[in-house]
């Protein structure tokens, strides 16, 4: 039975038992289809004028660019990749009972400001003004071109005039009620892709994350840029009304303050803005007309690629009842609005995430987060782009991914004796491990201190020595819990401070089981829809293809319909089997060619295993890796589910900066996002259908839908194997790398047939190299076990032995 009709059929039982007990209803419209906080009926795309279809270029992605709460609604505008002059794309609202509506003054293009003024009473989001009843008025791109990215209070007209900022760098200022506009700079700043702008303390501040020029836009800088440097990429900013000045020389996004999208109520209140470079993420205060850092962990490589494209659009914005929240490189965290140079407390991590996600808001007592989900630039296995909205509560958030990260102040720093590094967030991590390394000073002390409760009193902790060129770590005790923790040398070096702080709230797979449970385990052998799926070009269905069956699963029934087969599609989705498995562990052989040196880490690299039964799979290969959110990569390796970023859309995935999402026991043959979300095939076909799972009528396909957050409620990451077993070793060779990252309870076992020392070596950052981390002497045929300390975390893991010899390194994640 269709899951449509079940629901309508439960709410007319509803009211007949109810109308029968002497209750009155209002029938109203039946209740909408929801999954995992998904409503598909809200699905948005980026062309409305092919019947469904997607034919038309220059639309291949449809984000979500900003969702704000007005006139009794929800608002929220979607983008198109680069059209400044607009687009197919649209400006939506939600009423209360879930209907969406398209606004016939919508004008596309690539929005996600968005700002109330407080003044004139109106929301303006993108190019739209709209009044307290919901009327709208547009700046058209022909008064205004340019992909709006930001929206701030003016300076001297605040009552009557906003600055818009444009992705490519331009500021308008526009009359809020006439809506008369004037181009005041066309790119005052370097760096490319702008994001934030905000007003407070005298200035406008604007932020731009990107390193790559874009388009045909030429520079017309008002300020002399900084010296040139590998690591100039986007900029943060200022004007004061007359001159512009550069406040740093790195990648920005969101700039805001306490007044939020209202602006700020007081012209000298504080502001925040965030950031990244490659050692960690940048969370800039100005107060009192000074500028202040402090560093944060990231969850996740995913926003990192130097242009800047991958960044859309991390906030800081208020929630519920006066909860704040900052989302950064796929973490969420809890966020001060008191944030200040006297009081630093109140930041700590809540959960990370796979969702690509530029805005999220309180509407109607539920947190709401948009999405930019379904790609097509660079992505073939998608027929045409679509993003949702997630509607839940700032608890369902929990049960998402772990509060782990990895950063820190320096990474192969020249380092002056006796300065303290910036700040570095401790605050709300479990379990926290620091690596060490100096070079060019002979033994150098590293000096921790520690800001136990965010108000700037700081106190020495402790002291590492560390010898020249040497490496060290050092775990921090369990009740180690302050705010902030920095760091200073005695002398002047070059030197490495690096954590990865991880969590000890993993997901039990029991959890998920009921979640799962229509999916077929990894042993079943009969009755599993192995399905291949394609979200399609020609309409907004999905189309399904197991063996050679062809259906589409519809947009408006939620149902399979019978299709006509399809051998063009059937070549386009087939699955491509792109690793091997030995003995030890998988085996990615990776085609480096196309990836820039500073992502390479080897020619090859090792997973763990799960059951011996994915070596040769009942159903086959199944899919390996796959775009589902936008400009990153979902992978199904051997059990696990894994995230890859990308660097440019179309390249080849980053699998070193590789990270473990969930492990599972079932046959996930093929996934996807379609309509917000998250599709897997490899139902077993005995399930019952249970609001995840939907069946054909005749029982020969199913498949299971969900949100892409669910997937880490399958399960911790797990598995064995390693990059030798029973290997034929050559002394000094190192072994290929293995990943560490990720994982929990982690042992190590060693074996060799002669007496041999085999040299444990890591690699922390991605940046400075391997590391070594213990050596062990193993008499022959004599297994040593090491249990890594709690707490300890590297992203990648090798071995090496000092002479020839069959040996095993074998590591059981658990």
């Amino acid at each position: 039975m269709k899951i449509r009709m079940m629901v309508q059929s439960f709410v007319i039982v509803v009211m007949a038992v109810g109308m029968a007990a002497g209750m009155s209803f209002d029938p109203g419209q039946p209740e909408k289809l929801s999954i995992s906080g998904v409503y598909p009926d809200l699905t948005v795309y980026g062309v409305y004028s092919q019947n469904g279809a997607h034919k038309v270029a220059g639309h291949e992605e449809c984000g979500i660019g900003a969702v704000v709460p007005w006139a009794g609604k929800l608002w929220m505008i979607t983008y198109a990749p680069h059209k400044p002059h607009g687009s197919e794309h649209k400006l939506h609202s939600v009423d209360a009972d879930m209907n969406l509506t398209i606004h016939p003054e919508s004008v596309g293009g690539t929005p996600a400001g968005r700002m109330v003024h407080r003044e004139s009473n109106q929301l303006l989001i993108g190019p739209y003004v709209i009044d307290a009843k919901g009327n709208v008025r547009v700046i058209g791109p022909d008064v205004m071109p340019g992909r709006l990215t930001a929206i701030a209070r003016h300076l001297t007209d605040p009552a009557n005039m906003v600055y818009y900022y444009d992705m490519e760098g331009m500021v308008y200022e526009a009359n809020v009620r006439t809506l008369a506009v004037k181009k005041l700079f066309h790119k005052p700043v370097p760096g490319w892709h702008g994001k934030g702008a905000y007003t407070s303390q005298g200035r406008l501040v604007v932020a731009n994350n990107g390193g790559l020029k874009v388009g045909s836009e030429k520079a017309d800088y008002k300020v002399q840029d900084v010296p040139e440097s590998p690591e100039n990429a986007g900029v943060l900013a200022q004007w004061d009304g007359t001159n512009w000045s550069i406040v740093e020389r790195r990648q920005f996004t969101d700039v805001t303050g306490p007044g939020g999208i209202y602006g700020n109520d007081e012209a000298n209140d504080r502001l925040w803005a965030i950031g990244w470079d490659k050692r960690s993420l940048r969370l800039k205060l100005l107060e009192g007309g000074d500028w202040y850092t402090y560093l944060l962990p990231k969850a996740t490589f995913n926003n990192d690629a130097v242009h800047g494209w991958f960044t859309e659009w991390p906030r800081i914005r208020e929630i519920t009842g006066g909860r704040w929240m900052m989302d950064m490189h796929g973490m969420f965290f809890d966020f001060s609005p008191g944030f200040s140079k006297a009081d630093t407390s109140g930041i700590s991590p809540v959960a990370s995430h796979l969702r690509y996600i530029p805005d999220f808001c309180d509407w109607n007592e539920k947190l709401v987060i948009a999405t930019d989900e379904t790609s097509i630039q660079g992505n073939p296995m998608a027929g045409q782009p679509q993003s949702n909205l997630w509607f839940g509560s700032y608890d369902n958030l929990k049960e998402w991914g772990p509060a782990s990260g990895f950063g820190g102040p320096w990474v192969n720093d020249s380092i002056k004796a006796n300065v303290p590094s910036d700040p570095f967030l401790v605050k709300g991590f479990k379990r926290r491990v620091v690596h060490l390394k100096a070079s060019g000073a002979g033994q150098v002390a590293f000096t921790f201190e520690v800001d136990r409760y965010g108000s700037g009193d700081w106190k020495t902790y402790k002291t590492l020595k560390v010898g020249d060129g040497q490496y060290a770590y050092y775990i921090f005790d369990e009740d180690f819990d302050p705010c902030w923790i920095r760091v200073k040398v005695d002398k002047d070096c070059t030197a490495t401070v690096y954590f990865h702080l991880t969590d000890d709230r993993y997901h039990n797979p029991k959890k998920g089981r009921k979640l799962f449970a229509g999916l077929a385990d990894i042993d079943r052998k009969a009755n599993v829809s192995a399905s291949l799926i394609y979200p399609a070009k020609r309409n907004r269905n999905l189309r399904v293809i197991r063996g050679e069956r062809f259906y589409e699963f519809t947009r408006e029934g939620f149902a399979f319909e019978k299709d006509a087969a399809d051998a063009k599609l059937k070549e386009l989705v087939k699955i491509d089997h792109k690793f091997s498995v030995d003995q030890a562990s998988v085996i990615l052989t990776l085609g480096n060619k196309d990836i820039p040196e500073q992502y390479l880490l080897s020619e090859r690299l090792r997973l763990p295993k799960g059951s011996a039964l994915y070596d040769k799979p009942v159903c086959g290969a199944m899919r390996m890796e796959r775009e589902v959110e936008s400009e990153r990569i979902l992978a199904n390796v051997h059990g696990t589910f894994y995230e890859v970023p990308l660097y440019h859309v179309g390249k080849p995935s980053l699998w070193s900066q590789v990270r473990p999402v969930s492990s599972h026991n079932k046959q996930i043959y093929d996934f996807t996002t379609w309509n917000g979300l998250l599709v897997l095939s490899g139902v077993d076909l005995t399930a019952k259908e249970d609001g995840h799972v939907f069946k054909s009528e005749d029982g020969s396909a199913g498949l299971w839908f969900g949100g892409i957050d669910d997937l880490w409620k399958l399960g911790k990451p797990v598995g064995v194997g390693g990059p030798w077993k029973d290997s034929s070793v050559t002394a000094g060779d190192a072994s290929d790398p293995y990943l560490m990252t990720g994982y929990d309870k982690k042992t190590l076992e060693l074996t060799a047939d002669k007496d041999t020392m085999v040299t444990v070596e890591v690699d922390i950052d991605h940046q400075t190299g391997w590391h070594v981390y213990k050596s062990f002497k193993l008499k022959a045929g004599r297994t040593k076990t090491h249990v890594f300390p709690e707490g300890f975390s590297a992203h990648w893991i090798r071995v090496r032995a000092d002479r020839d010899c069959r040996a095993t390194a074998w590591f059981r994640y658990e």
